[in-house]
């Protein structure tokens, strides 16, 4: 029904597309169908108590008087309760809160108006038609509020960005990273970064064209040297965490492994709050991977149930205990389940030496894949019997069944997710996105050519090239085509 009601107002849509660019001052980002005034309904569709309808352009005042005639427009940033009229016919439409934004105050930094009307679809079809009878008014296209915001400076591109994972956030630490990167810690980061190569630069160039003479300090090119060492160390830090940040924003990949029987489906059911798996006590009941995005302690994760590990089994159990093998080393972590009450068989033993075991020891390069061991079935062990495992490496006591030990499971995966993830409350911002790491490691590169030079004239082209990386971080020099996938992330109305 929305898809056909937004079909009917871009039909009812009058004035022109201007093709005309707008061009946000220094950075060369043209602005789609700027000149024109854009509207939306921007809350969620569906029935609701409130909507709210967006307007952003020069016509923006217009379209205000048009549907409240005979009133004037209300104070700057104040609600008035007003009838919205059909501005043709003058059939009344709804009782309104409305809000007046001018520009360059406002989301945008263009006049904008806000309609807070009932959330009915019969009120929102008939205000979004009205506007759309308006001349000079158009409907707005996917993120063409927040590109606007960008184009007229409102925000940079981390900014946007920052803005479409809070949009799209699920867990507490997404909303968490989000709101920084909102907030504007990445481009701040990445500001002060382009500053020291700036400095850097203006030394550089200096020397070129004064190092004959005798007006210059002693050491500039060697502070600059200096400066350039340090940035070095500080890029390298930040894109070895790399891989974090985009986990934070996609969600880890938690693989559940272990024997057959050991209660993998039953953890996997708890922890994602819902049945995705089949629980059975006949052994190879799962014999395929099955995934489930969840919120585990705040964090989103990707969980895999995955085959019950042993030998032995028809052809196509081997073929899932193959996929799970292929999943394990694909883990960002593993959850290893055995059963309690039976650590001394064959099997168990078998997955403690060929799974839990190689991934406490680490590889040659001195990396180790993350493990939490499980004992599940607890509710079988003997009332304040000793520990089953005295010789086990660190786990974890859990009854799939009654739920006790869960909340000790929930705190060590929120250990482990922080590391895995990073902590978006402490700690410099993450990187969240592919091309943040590209252009990192493409300005640590440039500057890996201004040390290896001997020529000024190059030194000084590296570190322009550096610093043009670190530009496109927060927007400056972006391709049509790389903002147009950052936009395309937002609904209509945003």
């Amino acid at each position: 029904m929305w898809r056909g009601l937004w079909t009917l107002v871009a039909r009812a849509a009058r004035g022109p597309r201007s093709p005309r660019p707008c061009t946000r001052q220094g950075s060369g980002v043209p602005v789609p169908g700027s000149g024109t005034t854009i509207f939306a309904l921007s809350s969620g569709h569906g029935r609701c108590g409130i909507a709210v309808i967006r307007t952003s352009g020069p016509a923006s005042g217009h379209a205000l008087r048009s549907l409240t005639a005979p009133r004037d427009l209300p104070p700057a940033r104040s609600a008035c309760l007003r009838l919205l009229s059909h501005p043709r016919s003058g059939e009344p439409l709804d009782r309104a809160l409305v809000l007046w934004f001018p520009g360059p105050q406002s989301f945008t930094g263009e006049d904008c108006a806000e309609f807070h009307v009932h959330g009915g679809p019969a009120v929102v079809s008939g205000v979004l038609q009205a506007l759309g009878s308006v001349p000079g008014l158009r409907p707005a296209e996917a993120g063409e509020f927040t590109r606007r915001a960008f184009a007229h400076g409102k925000l940079s591109l981390t900014e946007v960005e920052g803005l479409a994972d809070l949009i799209h956030a699920e867990t507490e630490a997404q909303r968490r990273q989000a709101l920084r990167q909102l907030d504007g810690e990445l481009g701040h980061l990445c500001h002060g970064w382009a500053g020291t190569l700036t400095k850097a630069l203006a030394h550089v160039e200096a020397y070129i064209d004064f190092g004959e003479d005798d007006n210059l300090e002693e050491g500039v090119l060697e502070q600059a040297n200096s400066e350039v060492r340090e940035l070095q160390l500080a890029l390298g830090a930040h894109l070895r965490d790399a891989r974090r940040g985009q986990r934070l924003r996609s969600g880890a990949h938690v693989v559940v492994a272990g024997p057959p029987n050991a209660g993998k489906s039953s953890l996997v059911n708890l922890l994602s709050r819902k049945p995705v798996s089949i629980v059975s006590p006949e052994p190879g009941t799962t014999r395929d991977v099955l995934e489930t995005p969840v919120d585990l302690a705040g964090f989103p994760a990707l969980l895999s149930d995955t085959a019950g590990l042993r030998e032995g089994a028809g052809p196509v159990e081997q073929e899932g205990v193959r996929r799970a093998r292929e999943r394990l080393e694909q883990a960002d972590l593993i959850l290893a389940v055995l059963d309690a009450s039976d650590l001394a068989s064959p099997s168990s033993r078998n997955f403690l030496d060929t799974v839990v075991a190689p991934a406490g020891a680490g590889s040659p390069n001195g990396n180790s894949q993350r493990l939490l061991l499980v004992l599940n079935k607890s509710d079988l062990l003997p009332p304040g019997g000793p520990d089953p495992s005295p010789n086990l490496r660190p786990h974890l006591l859990l009854s799939c069944l009654t739920g006790e030990g869960l909340d000790g499971l929930l705190e060590a995966l929120r250990k482990e997710l922080a590391e895995v993830c990073g902590d978006p409350s402490t700690g410099p911002p993450l990187l969240t996105r592919a091309r943040h790491q590209h252009h990192l490691q493409g300005c640590l590169d440039a500057l890996g050519h201004y040390t290896q030079t001997k020529d000024l004239a190059l030194a000084a082209e590296a570190l322009r090239l550096a610093r043009g990386h670190l530009a496109r971080i927060t927007g400056g020099g972006g391709t049509e085509e790389i903002l147009d996938i950052i936009f395309r992330d937002f609904c209509v109305g945003k």
